[in-house]
């Protein structure tokens, strides 16, 4: 790992800060940026749009086209921020006492850039093995344009066969996460004057019984936590509630309330348990009382996403990889999600692996250590190896 190619990856890092790519909006700029690098080295980019055309995907492949690849993979959007709770402008990168600021530095745009900074040194090099660059859209939502990706994947005869997802690990090596399900469970009742409580179906508390069933189902959770899950904290599955909206004024019947919440499995068989226990209740329960004074009374649930966890799995050449690289003795699991869960699904081994901690994803003044940049960059810089020896 060299100078020339730090300074690179800090450059490519900078211009990727700048690009202000909060879920709510395009990323077609940065997709662009990225393209224009990759088809310098020689790369063959494909661009993929989501259906409104304002997001995009890109997959960019060097060396043979064959399979067994290996695809580093990065999200490209970020979570909102807030100036005024930043110590400076979060889409301008800027570098004090070793660390670098900026919203994306560590979540995830670090990776990037170290792998666009790398990939002009990986062209030169007579690659036996393919290696395939995956930037995504929309991951901070629900994963979707991992799954457009996937979707896209399943349909090409010289499949990937290994993937590293670069979230922020410290550059531990990730060979397991719990899965994320995000939901959002509407109660629609009837108004009426506050003055005549039973003339109405109050959607607000209507909702605090589900949530309150939902914390009890919760509880039980606990109890299931078995060796297979001793190695996440916490070794069960979760339950929590993120959001609540609803009602109009203090003395009115409210009609509408919505319910944002997620679980974050251990195994798929709790989500099961725990989507029909809520339906049940939902089904027998709230909403036979509510019809029986508004027969128009309605519970909706909304899926925003569900990404399955990554399953530790007793054969894994990307963990065997990256961990040679890194000079890891052990593997670890973590709680949040990623992508990861999705490309395993499509029958490849999984690893996540990526500069920066958890910890800053999502913070004021989030950053990255130049000291992990430089990590990610030697762990890049070994992959030469297996890549130009094939499978």
């Amino acid at each position: 790992m060299t100078d020339a190619l730090l300074n690179r990856t800090l450059a490519i890092l900078d211009r990727l800060i700048g690009f202000p790519t909060v879920s709510a909006d395009s990323n077609l700029d940065l997709i662009d940026y990225a393209t224009a690098l990759l088809q310098d080295c020689g790369a063959r980019v494909r661009v993929s749009r989501d259906a409104t055309g304002k997001k995009a995907n890109l997959f960019a492949t060097l060396g043979p086209d064959a399979p067994g690849g290996i695809v580093l993979s990065g999200h490209t959007d970020v979570v909102p921020a807030d100036p005024d709770e930043w110590s400076g402008d979060p889409f301008r990168m800027r570098e004090a006492d070793g660390l670098l600021y900026g919203r994306g530095t560590c979540d995830m745009k670090g990776f990037i850039a170290a792998v666009l900074a790398k990939a002009p040194e990986y062209a030169v090099l007579g690659l036996k093995r393919p290696l395939h660059i995956a930037l995504t859209y929309d991951e901070e939502v629900g994963c979707f344009g991992a799954r457009h990706l996937i979707e896209e994947l399943e349909k090409e005869s010289n499949r990937p066969s290994v993937a590293i997802i670069g979230e922020p690990t410290q550059m531990r090596v990730i060979e397991g996460h719990k899965g994320c399900y995000e939901y959002t469970t509407s109660f629609h009742g009837t108004d009426g004057h506050g003055s005549e409580p039973d003339k109405g179906v109050n959607a607000i508390h209507v909702a605090a019984l589900f949530i309150s069933r939902m914390m009890q189902i919760a509880e039980t959770m606990k109890t299931k936590a078995g060796p297979d899950s001793q190695r996440y904290s916490p070794p069960w599955t979760t339950l929590q509630t993120g959001r609540i909206e609803g009602g109009s004024a203090r003395n009115v019947i409210a009609r509408h309330c919505a319910v944002e919440w997620e679980m974050r499995p251990v195994r798929q068989e709790d989500a099961r348990e725990i989507k029909a226990a809520l339906n049940a209740y939902c089904r027998d329960v709230l909403l036979p009382e509510m019809q029986a004074v508004c027969p128009d009374a309605d519970i909706v649930t909304e899926v925003i996403g569900e990404v399955a966890g990554l399953a530790v799995m007793p054969e894994n050449e990307a963990r065997d990889i990256v961990t040679t690289l890194t000079g890891a003795n052990l593997c670890d699991v973590v709680a949040f999600g990623t992508e990861a869960g999705l490309f395993q699904a499509l029958g490849m081994s999984v690893v996540v692996c990526g500069p920066g901690s958890i910890s800053q994803a999502h913070q004021p003044d989030e950053y990255v250590a130049i000291d992990q940049v430089v990590k990610c960059l030697a762990m890049l810089t070994g992959l030469e190896r297996t890549l130009q020896q094939g499978k």
